[in-house]
């Protein structure tokens, strides 16, 4: 009996991944041909959003090559290495380009188009996280506050834009030459944020994996240890605990005594998920899968035994 699953996780996450970068497309397109740099600064953070989703698969692709192949798993750093080398390069040519505009006196304002894409591209990303966190929540995946920490601050940054050029736009309108420079030193905030991203994934990608390595074991052990305190649980038979940002999901199956009912298999899985989620406080969620216990050959139950129509002594 399955008390949770996660089969569309998979599919969730690169549903976002995608829209993130069509959605840095869409403003980096729109960005460019109206000299916007603060539209240009949101296109790379949601293009960084996006890289940081697609490098957060990456453990999962490295545990995976290290059973079988361990040339391939060296490979797996690099990668998030570049992308948090790409991150940091966009991040530093905003920041330059922000600081070139402010210097000049003669500005002209993003345009209208600029606000409308801002909207627009508020409408797709409140899109993209109702999506991915109801069905992370309805499935009981564990990313749904991820995804609410994530949304929040991709908000933070929008609204900056928005703030930015909006007041830019409304300084040529009425000929305040003051407002004029919001647009470039919202980019300039903007790029602030980019390069604080860059600099998380890359020691992610690096230092945090080398520090996952050697506190995976014991978090393990410790996970186990407090599942296996609840009473009505007989094994642990699976525990994994995937890090999403400074929390961590953890997916277990537990074997049970295959004699007690669907609903006393759902008490004993939610009172293991509560002991887990108090007593270690960076654990976000808890799935729990619930199978019948097999003690397997030559062992059986005494119900297996009474059911057989054959004698089990010789005559």
């Amino acid at each position: 009996m399955t008390i949770q699953r996660s089969a569309s996780a998979e599919t969730v996450t690169w549903t976002g991944i995608i829209c993130e970068f069509g959605l840095a497309f869409f403003k980096g397109t729109v960005g460019y041909f109206s000299d916007s740099k603060a539209l240009l600064g949101d296109a790379l953070y949601s293009a960084t959003e996006a890289s940081t989703s697609l490098a957060d698969k990456i453990p999962w692709k490295r545990q995976a090559t290290l059973r079988g192949n361990r040339k391939s798993a060296k490979t797996v750093p690099v990668i998030a290495i570049l992308f948090s080398v790409l991150v940091l390069m966009g991040g530093l040519q905003i920041a330059t380009g922000a600081i070139q505009n402010l210097s000049k006196d003669d500005l002209k304002s993003p345009g209208q188009f600029s606000v409308i894409a801002i909207f627009v591209s508020f409408a797709v990303r409140e899109a993209i996280f109702q999506f991915q966190y109801r069905i992370s929540k309805k499935k009981n995946e564990g990313k749904h506050t991820v995804y609410a920490a994530n949304h929040r601050l991709g908000l933070y940054s929008s609204f900056i834009v928005l703030l930015g050029v909006v007041l830019s736009f409304t300084g040529d309108m009425y000929g305040w030459p003051g407002l004029l420079y919001m647009d470039s030193i919202a980019a300039l905030i903007v790029s602030v944020l980019v390069l604080r991203k860059g600099y998380l994934l890359i020691v992610n990608s690096v230092y945090g994996r080398i520090a996952h390595q050697e506190i995976e074991e014991e978090n393990s052990a410790n996970f186990i240890d407090t599942v296996q305190r609840v009473h009505g649980i007989i094994t642990v038979d699976d525990l994994k605990s995937h890090e999403h940002g400074h929390y961590i999901v953890i997916y277990v199956k537990v074997s049970v005594n295959p004699r007690i009912t669907v609903l006393e298999a759902q008490d004993i899985a939610e009172r293991a998920k509560k002991l887990l989620m108090n007593r270690f406080l960076h654990v976000s969620d808890v799935n729990i899968q619930v199978v019948p216990y097999d003690p397997g050959y030559p062992y059986k139950s005494n119900h297996e035994l009474t059911s057989r129509d054959t004698p089990t002594l010789l005559q």
